[in-house]
C-alpha cells in the first residue's frame, strides 16, 4: 500500500460515523411520517457516507493495524456499529430484508470486538461519547426486533437480553459522564439523551414484534413509556442548556447532536404506534422537523469546513 495514502484514512475520525447515524435516523423518521422522497434522499446520503467510512475503516485496518487498534479503544469507534444498525432499519423499511439481515450480521460481528476494547479503556469524567456503549448495543436490539416479524421470533428473544444489557451500559456511562458537559459540551453531550431515546425505540420494537403477550406485553409497554419519558426529559434539559450557553461554532461532534434529536422523534413516532398513544405522533412529527432543521445547519457547516483548503490561512484580525 502507498504510504502516502495512509494519512488520508487517518484524517477520517471515527466520530464521522455520527453523520451516518444522524442522516440515517432522520431518513427512518421521514419514512414513518410519510415523506418518502425526503427519506430516500437521506438514505442515499447515509448509504454513500457508510460506504466511504467502511472503506476507510478497512483500509486503516490493513494499512495501519496499530492505528486501527488505537482508534478501536475510544467510544466513537462504536459509531460504526450504531450507524450500521440504523442503516439496516431503513433498508428493512424498503422491504430489503436480506440486505438488512446482512447489515445485522456485520454489526453483530463488530459489536463485541469494539465494545470490549472500549470498555477496557473507559475512564471517568467522560464526554457524551461514553453513552455510545449503550447506543451501539441498543442499535443491535432495535434492528433484531425490527427484523423479527419478517424472519423468526428468536431474533426478538435474542434482542431482549441485548436490550437489558444496553440499559445496564447506560447506567455505567451515566456514572462516568461529566455532568459539566451539559453546559460545556461541543455536541456529543446530547448522546446522554439519545442513548435513552434509542433504548425507548428498542423497547417499542420489542413491544410491536408480537412475541410477548399478557403481563410481559404490559411490562414492555410500561418500560417503553418510562424510557421515552426520560428521553424527553433529557431533551428538555439539554435544549435549555443550549439556550443558556449557546455553542454556535461548527464542530464534528455536532452530528452527535443531530442523532439524538432525530432518535427522540423516531422513538416518539414508534411508541405512538406500538403503545397506542395517539398524542405522541404529532409530537414526534414536530421533533422530526426540528432534527431535520438542525441536520441542515450542521451539514452546511460541514460543507464549509470541507471547502477550506488545508494550506489556507485565516485572515488576520484587525
Amino acid at each position: 500500500m502507498n504510504v502516502r495514502s495512509r494519512p488520508r484514512w487517518d484524517a477520517v475520525p471515527p466520530a464521522t460515523g455520527a453523520a451516518v447515524m444522524a442522516t440515517g435516523i432522520i431518513s427512518v423518521g421521514f419514512h414513518l411520517a410519510g415523506f418518502d422522497a425526503l427519506s430516500i434522499a437521506d438514505l442515499w446520503i447515509a448509504g454513500v457516507l457508510w460506504l466511504l467510512l467502511a472503506l476507510a475503516f478497512t483500509a486503516l485496518l490493513l494499512g495501519d493495524p496499530g492505528g486501527w487498534t488505537a482508534r478501536s479503544q475510544t467510544p466513537p469507534a462504536l459509531t460504526a456499529v450504531a450507524a450500521t444498525t440504523v442503516l439496516g432499519v431503513r433498508v428493512d423499511q424498503l422491504g430489503r430484508t436480506a440486505a438488512a439481515e446482512a447489515l445485522l450480521v456485520v454489526a453483530a460481528l463488530a459489536w463485541p470486538v469494539l465494545l470490549t476494547s472500549v470498555l477496557r479503556h473507559l475512564g471517568r469524567r467522560l464526554p457524551g461519547a461514553a453513552f455510545l456503549i449503550c447506543v451501539a448495543t441498543q442499535g443491535l436490539a432495535v434492528l433484531a426486533a425490527t427484523l423479527a416479524p419478517h424472519t423468526a421470533d428468536w431474533l426478538a428473544r435474542a434482542a431482549l437480553p441485548v436490550f437489558v444489557l444496553g440499559l445496564l451500559l447506560y447506567g455505567d456511562a451515566l456514572f462516568r459522564f461529566d455532568l459539566r458537559q451539559v453546559t460545556e459540551g461541543a455536541g456529543d453531550h446530547w448522546v446522554a439523551g439519545g442513548a435513552m431515546a434509542i433504548s425507548a425505540l428498542a423497547a417499542s420494537k420489542l413491544l410491536a414484534c408480537g412475541v410477548w403477550s399478557g403481563g410481559a406485553h404490559t411490562a414492555l409497554r410500561v418500560v417503553t413509556l418510562v424510557l421515552l419519558g426520560v428521553a424527553l426529559a433529557w431533551y428538555a434539559v439539554l435544549a435549555v442548556a443550549e439556550l443558556l450557553r449557546p455553542r454556535l461554532r461548527y464542530d464534528l461532534r455536532r452530528w452527535s447532536t443531530v442523532f439524538p434529536l432525530g432518535m427522540t422523534a423516531v422513538a416518539a413516532l414508534s411508541t405512538a404506534t406500538a403503545a397506542r398513544v395517539d398524542w405522541l405522533e404529532p409530537l414526534g412529527r414536530a421533533l422530526l422537523w426540528v432534527a431535520a432543521a438542525v441536520w441542515l445547519i450542521v451539514a452546511v457547516g460541514a460543507l464549509r469546513r470541507l471547502r477550506r483548503r488545508p494550506g489556507s490561512r485565516p485572515r488576520p484580525s484587525r
